[in-house]
Formats: structure tokens, C-alpha cells, sequence
């Protein structure tokens, strides 16, 4: 093999035979990711069914989506808060057990005084956040007031009337966007990569649960769950790291799933193994 004596040259090489390594890395997880069926589906009730989907590629870590797909016309989905119960934090496992929850996941992440969410928060007349965040384009409405609208709605709010929308709900939670519109992916590439809860909403109007433990850069997060067949349209962020949560108690599922913290690279490390208290969740009961 002929190599030029050029120090900067070489370096060059080294950099373009990394990339498109990096590259065909990637497109490996995303043939994996069309090609992967589920690798358990279970169906806990009419209307509510739970998948894992394992993705592998070369020179990539082992990574499982779980997902929670729920009809909404056939279960309650509400937002539950701290601040407008009694102001104690709990771990999802906890609000399932306390409240009778079918399901319980982030409603989002929160500001330093470990109440209050960082978008616009809303349940009923209880307005724990009323401040809009500029930087937040996805919101999540529950509780329709108005007969024949959808049981769950998720708008962007760079869409006209999209807050106009939201006045015939009765709890509104607004979030970090990772999908608009058809499923587009708003995120652009990083190296920064954290454990992640979601939820979605698919073309059908159902809405998804998703938990990944293994840290992945939200690009590739998104390029992920939107090449596995669920058909979603819209999706937002609502936890990463040791905080993001999803629990199950439905069926015969008894299911409690925690982020990991990242130190850099593809090494993680879950500190304690369980669940941290959170102070308000998206949870799912029986009608």
C-alpha cells in the first residue's frame, strides 16, 4: 500500500476512513432496524399492547426499544403531579402502585426546585408551569372537554391554530419535540447520547410509551423508532439518563425500566439499579 510521507495527508485518510465507517455503522443499525421484528409482543389488554424490538449492528452496542402502545379511546390517560397531590416525589413504580396505574412515564423533565416542568404544564385548573418555553414545539393534550375530539392530541406548535386546539383539553403538558409533522426528525447529528423516555403518537392516534436504557444520540434515536414500522408521526422528549422511567402493571407484566448514567463513550453505568423519584408522570388507568 502506497502512504504519502505528508503527516497531514495521512491524518486526512484517517479522518475520511473513520467517517465513512461511522457512516456505514449507521447504516447498519438502520438496515437492522427495518429488518428487526419484535422480539416480544405481548398483548396486556384490548387496546394496550407492550413490544420489545432489539436492534444490532457491527461494532454497535446491543439496544432495545420497548414500547407501550396504547389506544386512548379505551384507557384514561392523565397527567399526574406532585404539585397537585401531596407534593411528594415518587419513582414510577411508586405512582402505578399509589394511584392504580396501568403504566407511568416522564411527563417531562423539570426545573431545580424538582416540581415544576420545564414547558407549560397544565391539569385541569391546577397550572403548575403557565409559561410557554420558546424553545419547546411539541405539546401533549389529554382529557378532551369537547365531544368528538381525539382522547389524546399531539400538536406543533409552529402549525397555526395549534394552540387554539389545546383550550378543549383539560391537561396539557409541553415538551422538547423529536418528531413533526409525517415523522420528520428535527435533531441533527451530536455525540451527545443519554438513556431516553418518549412518547408518540401514530398515524392511527395512538400513543406510544418508549424506553431505550442504552444511551444513543437522539438523532439516532428517532432514525431508529421511526424505521421499525409503528407509523409515527409525531414525538416528544421527556427524560433522558438515570431519570427517564417507564413502568407496567397490567396483565401479567409487572414492569419497572431505569436510565443509565454515560461517562463518555459507549460506558454506562446504572448507580443504583432502581428507579428515581420523579414529580410528575403520564400515567394510564382503567376508564
Amino acid at each position: 500500500m502506497y502512504v504519502h510521507s505528508d503527516n497531514s495527508c495521512t491524518l486526512t485518510l484517517r479522518k475520511t476512513a473513520l467517517w465513512t465507517l461511522g457512516v456505514l455503522c449507521w447504516f447498519g443499525v438502520a438496515r437492522a432496524a427495518l429488518a428487526q421484528e419484535p422480539i416480544r409482543v405481548e398483548q396486556l389488554a384490548a387496546g394496550m399492547e407492550y413490544r420489545i424490538y432489539g436492534i444490532s449492528a457491527p461494532m454497535s452496542p446491543a439496544v432495545k426499544i420497548h414500547v407501550l402502545r396504547i389506544d386512548p379511546s379505551r384507557f384514561k390517560l392523565r397527567l399526574l403531579t406532585a404539585s397537585q397531590t401531596d407534593a411528594k416525589l415518587r419513582t414510577a413504580s411508586a405512582w402505578c402502585d399509589d394511584f392504580h396505574l396501568l403504566a407511568a412515564i416522564n411527563a417531562g423533565m423539570f426545573l431545580k426546585d424538582y416540581s415544576t416542568n420545564v414547558g407549560y404544564l397544565r391539569v385541569g385548573s391546577h397550572i403548575q408551569n403557565g409559561r410557554w418555553n420558546r424553545k419547546y414545539a411539541s405539546v401533549l393534550a389529554l382529557e378532551p372537554l369537547v365531544p368528538g375530539m381525539p382522547a389524546a392530541l399531539m400538536v406543533d406548535l409552529d402549525e397555526p391554530e395549534s394552540k387554539k386546539k389545546l383550550t378543549s383539553y383539560g391537561s396539557v403538558v409541553q415538551n422538547l419535540r423529536l418528531l413533526k409533522g409525517d415523522g420528520q426528525n428535527v435533531w441533527e447529528r451530536s455525540e451527545k447520547k443519554w438513556s431516553e423516555a418518549a412518547v408518540a403518537t401514530d398515524r392511527e392516534g395512538k400513543i406510544l410509551f418508549l424506553f431505550c436504557q442504552t444511551p444513543l444520540t437522539m438523532w439516532d434515536f428517532n432514525r431508529i423508532i421511526t424505521s421499525m414500522g409503528l407509523h409515527i408521526v409525531r414525538g416528544m422528549h421527556l427524560e433522558g439518563g438515570p431519570l427517564a422511567s417507564l413502568s407496567i402493571r397490567s396483565g401479567q407484566t409487572s414492569l419497572d425500566l431505569a436510565g443509565v448514567y454515560e461517562f463518555g463513550g459507549d460506558a454506562t453505568e446504572n448507580i443504583s439499579g432502581r428507579q428515581m423519584p420523579i414529580p410528575n408522570v403520564i400515567g394510564v388507568a382503567e376508564k
